[in-house]
């Protein structure tokens, strides 16, 4: 563990005088900021179990089925090797055997217990809520994990001479399944044996995660944002660049392209959100959806077929030779590369102002409550290979750049988190929804159990869903209080009294479609009315201009100026309509300096 305050303690060596600061390890200047740091050499293994789908623990025998259980995870050891050691010599075995660690965290809407040792017979599980059992180990592969199981009445024994009472079978796992199985997440069901002979009561079903260290990448302890966040006033970001190409009013620009992102760059916006995932040659892209559609019409044909592709399985290069067809006319007169779809990650980097922060969602698949997943795909990467491309693409060209990332899977949030320390990453939930179908996982099901699974990995925050917030705006306030960012996102952003109703709460980030910061405009709009009028008013000065017909001439065209910028200010001070740019205004300028110079 660390201590992780933004201003650390300090003591110099060359000073005649130290002031040693004696106090609680954790705590300074009254603060309490302490950090499990990030995955070197270690793996992480996380077993869970919950109700998601049904319940985890399934019991055959009759004389069980009414008990209740607790559950505790022992671990029984590594795998020792035979070698010619001396005894007093430890062998790598017995190191890592010393170096594992088990711990146990539980979450639910009402709140979270993080990462603490297990009481004598374990817990119950509940059906609301998530346990979680994580292993910090140099020895990933050779871990023999065993559940205990309790019944809940623990007054009498059911095997005598058991250790503790009510202790009625166990549940045995090897961590080198794992490894066989090729995954780094699935579930495996195991059979519960009872404690007074060798046959199965039940079965267990556990859930399981394993966090390995980047490959080739070492962090350091230069620079870390994980949880620092600078309070400041809401921040507007860019929905997909310059906003989405399905919202109403929209631009002329495609989303998530470069120029998207110029463009939202230019009209002020403070971040940008964008979404990331692979190609089949692993190149980090910038596309929004799973999948896209290809066409197989042939020229002068009529009949359009499209087939719906994952982009999984298209090449960087393959994915470069589509155009996207949309349901509308963008009225683009030439396809440049600025406008073209599927940019790559780097190129977004190179293209995009350094001032100009990024919200990079990391684009996983999710699975809903009637078993369906995002796009039809029930697999996708590796979850630690896909992660190490991409957070390896952005820690070697961040640069100075601002960069939150975001995600709806919170075992991707959980990754982030464990497998570097310079970014921070917000857990995205689309909470309590009539617009979107319920989720599978628990921890995807409501804002508020959200907000605690933020708090027990000890993430940024939540971005949450503007539609759940609307009904509980007390939850902003209530998140800030634990620690926790709040940004939020949906189409509801997109009207003007609901970014006002979020500002007032103090939300930290709004996501939204033609996040345009009209205030550069009204100040250069104020600026060019008066300019106009003092011009107007000078143009009665006949003398000025050697004719009256010159004269006439220039007071009209000052007119038709003055009521046109003032119209155009008006309009970004009380609508603040994104039909008028920065752009507009400074043509207005160039107009009658044309005119008049």
């Amino acid at each position: 563990m660390w201590e992780t305050h933004h201003r650390p303690r300090t003591m110099s060596p060359t000073a005649t005088h130290q002031n040693i600061d004696d106090g609680q390890f954790g705590f300074h200047n009254g603060i309490n900021c302490v950090d499990s740091g990030w995955l070197t050499c270690q793996t992480e293994i996380r077993l869970r179990l919950h109700h998601s789908k049904k319940a985890p623990v399934s019991i055959t025998k009759k004389k069980f089925k009414k008990s209740r259980f607790r559950i505790k995870l022992t671990l029984e050891g590594v795998e020792e090797e035979e070698d010619d050691e001396e005894e007093n010599e430890l062998s790598p075995s017995s190191w890592h055997k010393m170096t594992t660690t088990l711990e146990i965290s539980m979450i639910s809407a009402n709140g979270y217990k993080s990462r603490h040792s297990q009481p004598e017979c374990g817990y119950a599980l509940e059906p609301s809520q998530w346990t979680e059992y994580s292993i910090h180990t140099m020895d990933p592969d050779n871990l023999e994990l065993t559940f205990e199981f309790f019944e809940e009445d623990l007054s009498e024994h059911v095997v005598q001479g058991d250790i503790h009472p009510g202790h009625v079978g166990a549940a045995c796992l090897l961590s080198s399944s794992f490894l066989e199985s090729g995954n780094d997440i699935g579930v495996v069901t195991l059979p519960i044996m009872g404690r007074n002979s060798r046959q199965t009561i039940g079965k267990v079903r556990v859930d399981y995660l394993v966090i390995r260290p980047i490959q080739g990448l070492q962090c350091d302890m230069s620079s870390s944002y994980t949880k620092y966040w600078k309070k400041r006033g809401t921040l507007d970001v860019g929905h997909r660049g310059a906003g989405s190409t399905h919202a109403a009013k929209h631009h002329r620009i495609r989303e998530n392209t470069i120029a998207s992102f110029k463009s939202a760059a230019k009209h002020g916006v403070a971040f940008v959100e964008f979404d990331v995932h692979l190609s089949k040659d692993a190149v980090p892209i910038v596309y929004h959806d799973l999948t896209c559609c290809i066409s197989t019409k042939k020229k002068n044909d009529k009949n359009l077929e499209l087939i719906e592709v994952p982009v999984k399985d298209l090449t960087y290069d393959q994915l470069q030779l589509l155009k996207v067809i949309m349901l509308f006319k963008l009225n683009l007169s030439v396809m440049i590369v600025s406008h073209q779809p599927f940019p790559s990650l780097s190129q977004i980097f190179q293209a995009v102002p350094e001032n100009v922060g990024f919200n990079i969602e990391l684009k996983w698949i999710c699975q809903m409550k009637d078993g369906s997943w995002d796009g039809n795909l029930s697999s996708y990467f590796n979850m630690n290979t896909f992660l190490d491309i991409v957070l390896t693409d952005v820690l070697q060209k961040g640069g100075k750049r601002r960069i939150v990332f975001s995600c709806f899977d919170p075992d991707i949030c959980t990754m982030v988190r464990h497998k570097q320390n310079k970014y921070p990453i917000l857990f995205l939930t689309q909470g309590i929804s009539e617009k979107y179908p319920e989720m599978m996982d628990i921890r995807c099901q409501s804002t508020k159990i959200a907000m605690s699974f933020a708090q027990s990995e000890n993430i940024l925050g939540i971005s949450a869903h503007t539609e759940e917030l609307l009904k509980y705006l007390s939850y902003i306030g209530d998140a800030q209080s634990k620690g926790l960012v709040v940004f939020s996102w949906g189409d509801d952003n997109n009207d003007h009294e609901t970014r006002r109703k979020l500002r007032e709460q103090g939300i930290d980030g709004l996501i939204y479609d033609r996040p345009v910061n009209s205030f550069p405009s009204i100040l250069l709009c104020v600026l060019l009315s008066f300019r106009n009028i003092m011009l107007l008013l000078c143009c009665f000065g006949a003398d000025s201009f050697g004719s009256s017909e010159f004269a006439f001439r220039a007071v009209l065209v000052h007119a038709v100026y003055v009521i046109y910028t003032c119209h155009l200010l008006i309009s970004l001070t009380l609508s603040q309509s994104r039909q008028y740019s920065f752009k507009m205004a400074v043509a207005v300028q160039f107009t009658s300096s044309t005119m008049f110079n």
